[in-house]
């Protein structure tokens, strides 16, 4: 705990304690909404638009929505295949 005074010699305390780190599993997959557009000029909605399918995920690329320009890149891993016992 950290004590400040106030104005009026009121003491005011504030938590400084160091927060939680967030669950490792918590943000897995990512999303892009809106991205930078170097032709543009401005950060702009994009499109998400599926490049290729590999056999450890999948390429996707981001579109900027106004004039269509590739603005990024985002490859989703696959979940491990289950293992089949025989």
């Amino acid at each position: 705990m950290v004590r400040l005074t106030g104005r009026r010699g009121a003491a005011t305390r504030w938590d400084v304690s160091p927060r939680r780190a967030p669950a490792q599993g918590q943000f897995e997959d990512f999303q892009a909404s809106a991205l930078f557009c170097a032709r543009c000029q401005a950060a702009r909605p994009v499109r998400e638009r599926l490049l290729l399918v590999l056999p450890d995920g999948e390429l996707y690329e981001y579109l900027c929505a106004a004039c269509g320009a590739s603005v990024g890149k985002r490859k989703a891993t696959a979940p491990p295949a289950p293992l089949l016992l025989s």
